[in-house]
């Protein structure tokens, strides 16, 4: 059952979600870190011609460029339209045909059973309400459509960002659950519960590399993604903590480097496609 949201302090919420995802510049981590996984999840829930595909969270169009180049009809939803400038220039370069139409992954504005296929690359995962989020993805896919998904794990090195970002990030709102539980097949399974069938999942990593330390890495994820720049605005008048989120990120990278010339990192996302019953 969908818990009551209070209206006014969602649409706060949301303001600041898009604020977030605005800074910095996420289409670049998209683009040049995990370009592969939009196409991962493509080919997983086995997008083609004649398919009406909806990428939900989309942000520059990891999963939605892909999807259109199949021969799909393409539309990529997100509440931070900002990201649309990179995400047509990405499927000009491309050669794909995307619509782009802002949209709450909470509240999409769409007809129910409107899609064969709803994708999201890490990006509904993001959506602070994890049931309502998991109710709109299936409300809008049609009977017998797919429903396909990459989050980041909870063990994973992404996992362990957000809860190393955690004592120094404002408090989540009330109601707020944690990211990276989209990454528990347990907890999506029970979000979609007997709505779907046929739920495949897996555990898969993607390979980052590029940077030449662990505290390189960290100097450009402070200046390119969203969640990273809010969390050091928040602590950014006391230099002490600043100092202490920069030496823990720095050890994190350092503890999962496997590189040898520059550092190699692996990063844990779950895989999940699902048939809508």
């Amino acid at each position: 059952m969908t818990d009551t949201i209070d209206a006014t302090a969602d649409r706060a919420l949301k303001a600041k979600h898009r604020a977030m995802w605005a800074l910095g510049d996420y289409p670049s981590v998209a683009r040049d870190l995990i370009p592969e996984l939009g196409r991962v999840l493509v080919a997983a829930t086995g997008v083609g011609p004649g398919d009406r595909v909806l990428d939900v969270a989309a942000g520059s169009g990891n999963a939605a460029v892909p999807a259109a180049l199949t021969g799909a009809e393409v539309v990529a939803s997100d509440l931070t339209p900002e990201l649309f400038p990179a995400g047509r220039a990405f499927a000009a370069r491309e050669g794909a045909e995307v619509t782009w139409e802002e949209g709450d992954a909470e509240a999409l504005p769409y007809p129910d059973a409107s899609f064969d296929v709803v994708l999201s690359c890490v990006g509904v995962m993001f959506a602070p309400h994890h049931r309502q989020a998991a109710d709109e993805l299936v409300r809008v896919c049609r009977p017998g459509g797919r429903i396909g998904l990459v989050s980041w794990t909870p063990e994973g090195f992404v996992g362990e960002m957000f809860r190393t970002m955690k004592p120094y990030a404002p408090p989540p709102p009330p109601g707020a659950q944690p990211p990276p539980l989209w990454g528990d097949e347990r907890h999506v399974r029970d979000l979609l519960g007997d709505r779907v069938t046929d739920v495949v999942a897996r555990r898969q990593t993607v390979t980052v590399g590029g940077y030449p330390s662990p505290e390189a890495w960290r100097d450009s994820w402070k200046t390119v993604y969203g969640p990273t720049i809010a969390t050091y605005r928040n602590v950014g008048d006391d230099p002490e903590r600043v100092a202490a989120l920069d030496h823990d990120l720095a050890a994190l990278a350092a503890r999962y480097d496997r590189g040898t010339d520059g550092i190699v990192l692996d990063w844990e996302y779950l895989l999940l496609t699902a048939r809508r019953a």
